[in-house]
């Protein structure tokens, strides 16, 4: 008669470590690489590109938790329409206050807003993680997502906006200029705008280097303790 071998039970999630994990080591963007079509789009400014990522946040959060909370009681034939429809609430509320308090800026990013709906990161998340865990833990790894998603998204949008504007959040009252950017007709100077970056190109050459960069950091993390195991 052979034994049954232990199998060790897997710990549950907890709130911190969902958030940490999406954060950093499983990030969105530059592990999984999703959301690219976004990160492409709406990172020329520093200004639209907040709200964006606020946006995102939002939606990821307050969807998987109620995915989390609705899990037992959604048919599993009809899970992903149901996750659809719980996005698409979220992202109408955004739409609503984006275009109530910032009309103009609402102008621009109106498409890539809606396209929130059906952003890979969020039915990822929703569908992976939130149809199978507790609420408050579903919203962390939702937070997390979106977090992840933020940081590599507003790091590209400041490298394109202060080689492309010569500003940190142009076109609003919080506008600082970085550099004096040359004009036509006036002393030479020692800096010009990068046309590039203003246009979606741009946005390929600065998220293909933060990924690289930020891919390397965590690979050299997971290589170090294995290592040291070697070393010993």
């Amino acid at each position: 008669m052979t034994a049954t071998p232990n199998i060790p039970a897997t710990t549950p999630p907890t709130p911190g470590r969902a958030l940490w994990t999406q954060f950093g080591p499983e990030n969105p963007v530059f592990r999984q690489v999703l959301g690219i079509c976004s990160a492409l789009a709406v990172t020329n400014l520093v200004f639209n590109t907040s709200l964006m990522c606020a946006g995102l946040c939002w939606a990821t959060t307050m969807s998987a938790l109620t995915v989390s909370l609705l899990r037992n009681h959604t048919p599993p034939r009809i899970r992903i329409m149901v996750q659809v429809l719980i996005i698409a609430v979220y992202v109408i509320a955004v739409d609503i206050v984006l275009r109530a308090m910032l009309f103009e800026t609402h102008r621009e990013i109106a498409a890539y807003v809606g396209l929130i709906i059906t952003n890979c990161i969020v039915l990822g998340r929703l569908e992976a993680f939130a149809s199978r865990n507790r609420p408050l833990v579903s919203a962390a790894d939702g937070l997390g997502a979106g977090l992840g998603y933020s940081a590599i998204l507003l790091a590209v949008a400041v490298v394109r906006e202060v080689l492309g504007f010569g500003t940190i959040l142009k076109n609003t009252p919080w506008e600082v200029r970085i550099v004096e950017l040359w004009q036509p007709g006036a002393p030479e100077l020692w800096w010009r705008g990068w046309t590039i970056m203003v246009t979606p190109p741009g946005a390929f050459f600065v998220l293909a280097v933060i990924v690289w960069a930020a891919r390397a950091w965590v690979l050299r993390g997971a290589d170090e303790p294995a290592a040291k195991e070697r070393g010993t």
